[in-house]
Parts: C-alpha cells; structure tokens; sequence
C-alpha cells in the first residue's frame, strides 16, 4: 500500500509564489469594476463618521518615495477604519497652482509672450489635470482605495469660490492688509514668498568691516570717531540709512593710532583680534540711548546715517552697531517706522538695482558686491574683507537665494488672531508629540503671512481699486466674485473688465466716476491649499469639519498644516482638525536624502513592477514612520523575506482547512483541546494588541506583533507539532477537527487584521478560505477580541509550557550538534523537573512527546546523565525503536500489527479503520 494515500495532506489553491506584479493590477481592476469604494460606504452607512482629510500633493512630475509613504499611511488608516465601525470616506486633493507648473510650460517652449494672460492660465491648467491623471493611475497602483473619480482639485471653480470666501470672511474680520514692507523676494522667481516657501542653504558670502564717518557728535563725541559696522551683504550698503545701537550697551571710543574708533565695549577683544589691531586704547565709554539721534555720514553717498535705537542689536557677532537699511530687513523696517526713515529699496522685482543706487543701476544685486566692496576700499571705509560660509535663506523651488525686499504685499494679520491659534494647537492631538513644540513655537513668533504673489497662475486676489486707490473689499464684492468663479472659475478676473467683475449698478466713494481697476497679484499657494477646510470639508456633503486627521510630511508644519490653521481659525475660531500625524522623509539605504546626482533614488514604481505593491505597504508598516525613515533594495528584500513568512502562515492553514466545513466543523470554544484553547486566547491577545495599535497609528507595531505570532507562536510551535494530527488522524478526529477551528479563527482573523496593510494578499487569501460570506475581506469588519474562559489559568499553565519547552528545544540542538540524533523525531528524552510547578505541569500534560516534536518523552523522577537548564534537567538519546513509514515517529510498537507490520500500532489502526480499500 502507498501510505501517502492515507495522509490527510494540506490541499489549496492558494499559491506560495505571490506574483504581486501580475496579479495587483487585475485586482485593481476588479475593484474598479466593482465600484469597491462605493460598496464600503454603502455598507458603513450610519456609522459614525471618521474622516482623514487628504494634504494635496502638488500636480506635477511621478510620485517619488514621500508620497508613496503619506498615501499608503492614509491608506491604512481609513481602511482601517471603515472595517472598525467608522464611516470613513476618503476624497484625495490635488494642489494646482503656482510656479512650478508656470516653469514646467517655459521648458515645454510655451510662450506666454504671444498669448493672454487667460489663454497662458489655460495651458496651466491642462497641464496640471494631465499630471493628476498620472500620478492618480499611479496612486491607485499602490492599492489606495479613494473616491478617485470625484477628487477635489484646487483649481476647481468650487473650490476657486470658496477660496474667494475665506479670504473675504478674513478681510471682513479686518485680517486682511497691504502695506509696505521688506519680505522674502526671489529674484529667480520674480515673486514675494512667505516663510514655508523659504529653505536654509549654505551660501559663500563677502564678510565685511565698514566705517561711518561721524558727522554730527553733538555733546557726546568730538566729531573724528568712525562707528564701525558688520555685514555679510554688502550689496544692500547703498541702501542704508542709518546705524543701530543697543540703548543699554556699553560703548567705547577705542583708539588705535591715530585714528578713533567706535564698537561695543564687549567686542573689543574679539574686533581687536579680527580687525588686527595692536595697543587699542580706549579713550572714552558711553550708553547706546546717550548716542540716539547722533548722525554718520553715507560711506560714499552724500547722505546722512541717522544713530538710532533698537533692542534687536547682540554683540553675538559683529561690532554691537547694526547696518540698518529699511528696505531690505524686517528688523531694520521696524526699527526704522519708529525713527520715520524713508523705506529705500534700490532693487527691483528681478534683483537688479535700479538709479536709487547711483554708480550701481542694472547690475545684479549679488554681482554688486564684489563693486561696492571696490568703492568701499577706494574711500577709505572698508576695513576687513573676508569670505564666509553660512546658513542662508533660498527659495525652495528654484533653490536659488532670496533676498529682503520692500515692497507693496498683502498680508494676512496673523498677530491679531495668534492666540486663538496658539489655544488651538494646545488643544489637538499630536503624533508624534513633539509637532504640537513645532507648530507652537512657529506661530508664537508670526507676526504677518505674506499672502500675495507677482505670477499669473493662480486664485486671484479679490479686490478693487477705485479712482483713488483704495482698496475696496465688501462682503457685496467678494459674494459677487465667489458666485462668479463657482459658475465661470477665476480666469474671467483676467478676461473681464473690472467694472463687469462688480455687483451690477455697483457705486463707491471712492470711484465717484464709476472707474475701478483691479489687483493683478494672486494669492500664495499654500492660501490655496490651506483653504481646503472649506472648499472640502465643509463643501463635500459626505465630509465635516473639522476633520478627524491631517496626515503629512513634517515639513508641512511650515506648509499646509501651518495655513490650515490659520485660515480656519480665521474664519471659525477653531482649528480644521483634531489630530495631526505627521511622517518622516524617505532616505536611501545609508540615510542619505534622495538625489538624482547621486543615483540613490528609489522610484515606487520600480518596486512595484519588481516585487509588487503589498511588499512597498508592508515596508510602510515595518518603520518608525514618524521619523525619518531608510529604503533599499537591500530592505525591500528583507521585506519580501516578512512578507513571504506571513504568505506561507496563511498557506500552512489554507492547506489544512481543505476538508473543514465551518457550520458543520466547528468545535465550540469550551470543546476545544487545551492547546487549541490556548492558542486561541494567544490570538485574542494578538487582535487587542493590534487593535490598540491601528487606534493609535502605530503601524510598525502591528507588523512585528504578527510577524512574531507567525513565526514564533505558530510556524515554530502551532503549526508544527500539529502535523502529526492534521495529517496523520481520522478526518473526523476529535483533536483534528479542534485544530481545524482554531486555524478557521486564526486565518480570518488575521486576514482581517492585516487588510489594511496586506490589501492585495488579504483578498487573495479570503478567496480560498472555506465558508466565508462576505465577497471581499475590505467588506467585513474588523475582529473584536473575545473572552476565553479560564484565560488566567490557560494562561499561566500554557505559558509555563513554553518556557520548558525552550529548555528542551536547547537540549535537543546541543544533542543534534553532537549528532546523537539527527531529526528531533528521531529522540527520545527523559525529563526530571526542577520544582513541583514544573513537575505537576509535565506530569499532567497530554501528547507531551507530540507538542515536543520526539518520538518519545518521559518526566522521571531522576536521571543522572540528564543536563540542567533553567526549569528541568534533560537527558536526549536516540530512540531504539523502528521508524513508522506514515508518520516518521520512532516506535517500539513499529511490526506489531499483523497487516501492516511497517507501521506504528497508532497508524495500523487509523489505516484500518479509514482506508481499508486504499490499494
């Protein structure tokens, strides 16, 4: 007879290779055609609504390995969600407008020259709802499951209008402002930009000592005294118009030669040493208020350089004066309003100086320093010129330097409503929880957010000019530019007249002739973005707000989480959403940032077509993602190694539930062996662990918690011993049908728990599991743990088990490495507890040679050859008995039976009693 025949060996269908690149795409489309989403939210109807609002990333290029990382975060938390009891719509976004684009179409050729304004912003717009189609196709390849088809986009009439609305509501509440002031200005952009579009660089800049003559010393000085200041850019020399001192510095008059000197008292030391100076005698001390209003000459312009006071002045580095030019500093600005100090700005939108610089007109600002350093020296004023690597601000998206400007901006007042704010964020929730410092610590400082921008694609700024210039900003005015927008979208701002762009018959004091222009700027684009808390969360019936979560990039605390904020504070006093995650940066292998100089970067669709989405989901869910986190080929094999263990696990049960039929089969819960009702209190422990993990967004948690019960709970233990009765008993056996159940629970469970994460394989897997009702695992709802009886009992008994059972598996390794046996089935081991725990545990636990894996175990009371380990003294020797030929266990009772004399009298009988026609 062939003994095969007789084994109950795993069957399924359910493959070991995953072949995720072939497979995921049908499934996408499957889901597609079965309209998944709307399935899901048909079937959570009613339930309480959980909604993770979508950070729009910006429509343009490939997704790259950040946006890989935040959408499938998103991802398992709305998936998540929707199987835990929650309503949970998920409508991503997508960010339209600004440079970028404007850049994208001047390197397509695009001639903005030879077309109107409106005709260039349509050529924007086709461009960026291209680029959503791409990176939409792309998203989905990841396994997010979204209202795909109905995003929000913000460059949607809509959303324009409802854009329109929260900027009119903010300038109703009287936040909104213009007026003339130094802000960041990219010259290589043309445009003002606010702080979140800044990024620190290094830059190599001209570190230079300059002297200012004294003109009029008043009482105080003789009137032969040089104030000596320091800067890095001397290129904004031609603009200043006086010098800064500390009110309760102490200054000193320091001679050296002939010549008299004027710096901090503090710094001399230190100026001494730079400035090289030998035998410096100081010849007379003063207070910074005694100096106020004392006058310096312009180093090479006939101009006076006002002394004035300022608490900003440190002696943290230069002389303790500060070089003050209002035009090209927020400081020197403020500072210069108190002293009524003209605001100079000999600089122009593309960083050339204009004929307010007289001998420097059209030159580029930065190739004027090497000029006005030349005219420094030549009159005498210059005494220290060095070169010095620092940290200094560049625009994030030409990556070129900016620069201080004054000039005419809007500006949202974000002081007036800074403690709202501020209350706001002290009362959301933060992971990690160092954002909630982050974003604190930010707006605390913010004074204004500079909400203007000198480009053409973009929302509009909704106002009005009348014949006297005065802005004119009516809740009348910005209702009719909202409705506007919604039934025509903003390029008619560009298209119409401003006279058809008013309420119809509209008057104003201002245009007593009926006259009016309008403003050509458009609003920053992180205005845009920032105002998605109206333009989706209250627009979208299905949506509210304030959302239950924002889910971004840490650079974002700066960026939308930042203008989010403040726009919905503005507007309702109260922050757009209850909890702020926020994820890390994709790094390669070595933690290096990510760079197509340096080859190192790694595309998501590389590893999707290589190894296949659910393997980049599980590398997701492997990492600390809330901070900066590493990918490799090198990591992503060591994930499909993970990933290949849990595939297998589920394999193993599938295998084995071939014949278990779930309403005829179960074994009810107090029937079941103790090792099954062991194991399924294990599992209960494992659903509130990971339960508790999805509550709180811990998903590296989740991985290695279930990785773990795969690998330590049941492929070296559960599954393992369970052969020998799965395969070997009667298919109706008592103990076989106990396993059965647990291994039901135990697949559905964790099919369940991984969905999520594992989307593609989880469906695959409750294709093949036997008696299941539901159509797609996404459709079912998340297990709840449940109560096993006697669980602190089973507990302690079982899990004392376990820790003798390492004891043993140590032994039986050391007795194979001395080759006194080969395989553990081929051992027989006799067992002398150390304490009367262990004792009466071994003495009462059935099929101990069997949850052991040998052919033979025996607790005895003593033996002298056995070894110690922590918990019992153990002896291994080879079994002397025969080998069975069905279940490989070593048997004196191997030749007994009559009929089948090769095999043990367990098998002979079961042979017998189920397979007598077996030929």
């Amino acid at each position: 007879m062939d003994f095969k025949q007789t084994l109950l060996m795993p069957k399924t269908e359910f493959p070991m290779r995953g072949n995720l690149p072939n497979k995921e795409p049908k499934m996408q489309e499957e889901w597609d055609e079965q309209k998944i989403y709307e399935q899901v939210q048909k079937r959570t109807e009613g339930k309480p609504l959980f909604v993770l609002h979508d950070g729009p990333p910006y429509a343009n290029g490939d997704i790259h390995m950040g946006h890989a990382l935040n959408k499938v975060l998103k991802d398992f938390i709305v998936r998540y969600k929707s199987m835990a009891g929650f309503h949970a719509p998920y409508v991503p976004g997508w960010d339209t407008h600004g440079l970028p684009i404007e850049s994208a179409l001047a390197k397509k050729k695009v001639d903005r020259k030879k077309m109107t304004v409106a005709e260039f912003r349509q050529k924007c717009a086709e461009y960026a709802l291209k680029q959503i189609d791409n990176q939409r196709t792309q998203f989905k390849q990841l396994g997010v499951r979204g209202d795909w088809e109905n995003p929000y986009i913000t460059l949607n009439k809509d959303y324009e209008a409802a854009q329109i609305e929260v900027f009119g509501e903010m300038a109703k509440k009287g936040y909104i402002y213009k007026g003339l002031k130094p802000v960041y200005w990219s010259p290589s952009s043309e445009s003002a930009l606010a702080e979140a579009e800044i990024e620190y660089m290094d830059k190599r800049s001209a570190s230079i000592y300059v002297t200012f003559d004294v003109k009029d010393g008043k009482d105080l000085l003789d009137g032969d005294e040089k104030f000596i200041i320091w800067t890095t850019t001397p290129w904004t020399i031609p603009a200043n118009l006086a010098i800064s001192l500390h009110p309760e510095l102490e200054y000193a008059v320091v001679k050296v030669g002939e010549v008299k000197y004027i710096i901090a008292h503090e710094m001399l030391a230190k100026v001494s040493e730079i400035l090289e100076w030998e035998n410096a005698e100081v010849v007379k001390t003063f207070n910074g208020k005694e100096a106020d209003r004392l006058v310096a000459k312009h180093p090479f312009y006939e101009r006076d350089s006002l002394i004035i006071l300022g608490e900003h002045v440190t002696t943290e580095s230069g002389t303790g004066l500060v070089h003050t030019a209002p035009g090209h500093g927020e400081e020197d600005f403020l500072v210069g309003k108190q002293y009524g100090l003209e605001v100079l700005c000999p600089v122009d939108e593309k960083g050339n100086f204009t004929d307010e610089a007289p001998g420097f007109e059209g030159m580029f600002y930065d190739a004027a320093n090497k000029e006005i350093t030349q005219k420094l020296e030549e009159v005498g004023a210059l005494l220290k010129l060095e070169f010095i690597t620092h940290s200094y601000a560049h625009d994030w998206r030409t990556k070129k330097p900016t620069i201080y400007r004054a000039t005419n901006q809007w500006f949202a007042s974000i002081k007036q409503f800074r403690e709202e704010i501020l209350a706001e964020i002290n009362r959301i929730n933060w992971y990690p929880k160092w954002g909630e410092t982050r974003l604190y610590n930010m707006v605390r400082d913010r004074e204004d957010w500079c909400i203007s921008r000198q480009r053409t694609w973009g929302v509009p700024i909704p106002v009005f000019y009348g014949e006297d210039r005065t802005p004119i900003i009516t809740d009348e005015t910005i209702s009719h530019v909202s409705k506007l927008f919604r039934e025509h979208g903003s390029n008619i701002w560009f298209e119409w007249d401003a006279k058809d762009l008013l309420p119809e018959g509209y008057t104003s004091e201002h245009s007593p002739n009926g006259t009016f222009t309008k403003e050509t700027d458009i609003m920053d684009v992180w205005f845009d973005s920032g105002s998605s808390h109206q333009g989706v969360l209250v627009e979208r019936p299905e949506l509210k707000r304030p959302a239950d979560v924002y889910l971004e990039g840490s650079d974002q605390y700066r960026g939308w989480f930042n203008s989010s904020l403040s726009t919905a504070v503005a507007v309702t006093g109260k922050a757009p959403y209850e909890t702020i995650i926020s994820h890390g940066f994709a790094l390669d292998g070595k933690g290096r940032k990510m760079s197509k100089s340096v080859g190192n970067v790694v595309v998501p669709s590389k590893i999707m077509k290589q190894y296949g989405a659910d393997i980049l989901r599980l590398w997701v869910a492997s990492v600390d993602y809330q901070a900066d986190v590493r990918i490799s080929d090198d990591i992503i094999k060591q994930t499909s190694e993970g990933y290949r263990k849990i595939r297998n696990t589920f394999r193993f049960m599938l295998g084995n539930l071939h014949d278990f039929v779930p309403k005829q089969h179960t074994v009810a819960d107090q029937d079941l062996q103790e090792v099954d009702r062991y194991m399924l209190m294990r599992l209960q422990e494992l659903i509130e662990k990971v339960r508790y993990a999805y509550d709180h967004y811990e998903f590296s948690t989740i991985y290695h918690n279930v990785h773990n019960f795969c690998s330590i709970d049941l492929s070296s233990f559960y599954l393992d011993f369970a052969k020998d009765v799965l395969y070997i008993e009667g298919e109706d056996n008592v103990r076989r049908r106990s396993l059965q159940t647990v291994y039901y629970e135990i697949v559905t469970a964790l099919v369940k728990l991984l969905s999520p994460i594992l989307t593609h394989t989880t469906e695959e897997v409750w294709s093949h599991i036997p008696g299941v009702e539901e159509t797609h695992v996404q459709l079912t709802d998340m297990p709840e743990p449940k109560e096993i009886a006697g669980k602190e009992e089973l507990k302690a008994k079982w899990d004392h088990f376990m820790d003798v059972r390492d004891d043993i598996l140590k032994a039986l390794e050391e007795a194979r490495a001395e080759k006194v046996i080969g395989k553990s089935l081929e051992a027989s081991i006799s067992l002398v507890a150390k304490d009367e725990k262990t004792k009466a545990l071994l003495n009462n636990m059935e099929h101990l040679h069997q949850l052991l894996i040998v052919s033979e175990a025996q607790v005895v009371e003593n033996h002298t050859d056995a070894k110690e380990y922590e918990h019992v003294h153990v002896h291994v020797e080879k079994h002397t008995g025969e080998t069975c030929e069905r279940c490989w266990v070593a048997s004196d009772t191997v030749g007994q039976d009559e009929v089948y004399p090769e095999l043990c009298t367990r098998c002979a009988d079961i042979v017998k009693e189920h397979y007598a026609d077996v030929e």
